[in-house]
């Protein structure tokens, strides 16, 4: 789980980009971190750069699918 020490830098928002599921090699469309759904594994990943391919991260349960969720979006100043 994403951890932090000072609240001031993270606002709480109700944002379709938390919603979104990844998987293994696509594009990452918010810098941020992302957590594995399926394990709960956490990356930093960079706007339009792609996602660990899937030999890069596995699971012990190939079963579970890997997933990468937006938990802190990284923005931006124009």
């Amino acid at each position: 789980m994403a951890t932090y020490k000072y609240e001031k830098y993270l606002k709480k928002v109700d944002e379709k980009a938390f919603d979104s599921l990844f998987k293994p090699g696509e594009t990452c469309i918010n810098s941020g971190i992302y957590t594995c759904e399926g394990c709960g594994d956490e990356i930093a990943s960079n706007k339009n750069n792609p996602f660990p391919p899937q030999n890069h991260h596995q699971h012990k349960d190939t079963a579970v699918p890997i997933q990468w969720k937006l938990i802190v979006f990284a923005q931006q100043k124009k």
